[in-house]
């Protein structure tokens, strides 16, 4: 990494509820400052990151200790003869995927539940997966690609097999997300109201890879912050957009690169921000982010989770002691109901007179 590629280094966080220090004048209305650095770009320097996930990226690589059950599609636009081969499809692949799953329709009590349908949108046809734990909470949804509507309604064996391929990965991070979800929060809290959910589209603006090395980097963080992360928006009570913008600044040769996370309701309210700054020497981001999007993320989802708790998206831990309520109004001072029966002032002791300073 050039050493002048981590000058200058500054990340400023801004959300609502947090402590109130103020952040430019033109962001007066948002409160909170979050110092949120990431390196630069890197070059001849370790990179700690790059073949090193952390110890919980082993726990999740692991095959999960529950079965998948898949019930035959009916909603996913299919004869009943093609929604059974379509299930049996989807239950080979994920098993090629390491995830135990089985295409059944009388799932056992602690089975996890994968709903199919699919959705006719003009000449095409969107598969949709989505996911509920043994309690019936929905743990999120995720989208496959689009087929053509003519070749969905003919449902052709290798069709519905290649369908079930490209929908394996991406379930299967369905269930990742889910899990480092459920391992992030408090096990009463789990209990009580489940994981926020929340939906991460694309990041756009950055050069190179950047768009989709933030995106993929952000949705793991959010996950391990134990926000269950979907990549479509149905089902999810927050949003984060990430908008990158890169500024040549010839006369030093950097690029002041900005990126802006926006976390947002389901409504569209807009709840906060989080803004990250740095300047780097010009076009060491053009092609590839590596460890700059890693460490750019895993700052932001800090902030984003701020965010989130203070808008009330984790629930309270039923655990926690409660907190003490102020004591009423003149709570602890009790007078007679006989004014007579208050004890008469004390008389002042008259005060010291001055010294009279020396002349």
């Amino acid at each position: 990494m050039p050493a002048d590629a981590a000058r200058h280094l500054r990340g400023d966080g801004l959300t609502r509820g947090a402590p109130a220090i103020r952040f430019r004048a033109r962001a007066a209305g948002l409160l909170a400052l979050l110092l949120l650095p990431f390196l630069g770009a890197c070059g001849d320097l370790p990179q700690p990151f790059r073949g090193n996930p952390g110890g919980q990226a082993g726990m999740l690589a692991a095959p999960p200790a529950y079965r998948l059950a898949i019930p035959d599609p009916s909603g996913a636009l299919l004869p009943a003869e093609a929604s059974r081969a379509f299930s049996e499809a989807l239950s080979e692949a994920l098993l090629g995927a390491e995830v135990p799953a089985s295409a059944t329709a009388t799932p056992l009590p602690l089975d996890w539940l994968l709903t199919v349908d699919a959705v006719l949108e003009g000449s095409t046809v969107t598969p949709r997966y989505q996911l509920t734990d043994p309690d019936g909470r929905d743990q999120g949804t995720a989208e496959g690609a689009r087929v053509p509507a003519r070749e969905w309604s003919e449902a052709r064996p290798d069709l519905l097999r290649r369908v079930a391929r490209d929908a394996a990965p991406r379930i299967a991070d369905l269930l990742l997300r889910a899990e480092a979800a459920r391992k992030g929060m408090d096990p009463a809290a789990l209990a009580a109201a489940g994981p926020p959910r929340i939906f991460v589209p694309a990041v756009r603006g950055a050069p190179g890879d950047g768009n989709a090395a933030l995106t993929a980097r952000l949705r793991e963080a959010l996950g391990a912050q134990g926000m269950v992360v979907q990549d479509i928006a149905q089902g999810a009570r927050f949003a984060v957009t990430g908008q990158v913008n890169v500024v040549d600044q010839p006369a030093t040769r950097t690029q002041r690169v900005e990126i802006l996370w926006t976390v947002s309701r389901v409504d569209g309210f807009d709840l906060g921000r989080v803004l990250q700054l740095n300047e780097v020497p010009m076009g060491v981001l053009e092609r590839f982010w590596g460890d700059v999007a890693f460490a750019a993320a895993n700052e932001a989802a800090g902030g984003v989770r701020t965010v989130v708790a203070n808008a009330g998206g984790f629930p309270p831990d039923p655990n926690a002691p409660p907190r003490e309520a102020a004591a009423p109004r003149g709570q602890g001072l009790s007078l007679p109901a006989d004014p007579g029966a208050l004890p008469p002032p004390r008389p002042e002791s008259p005060a010291a007179p001055a010294e009279e300073a020396p002349r």
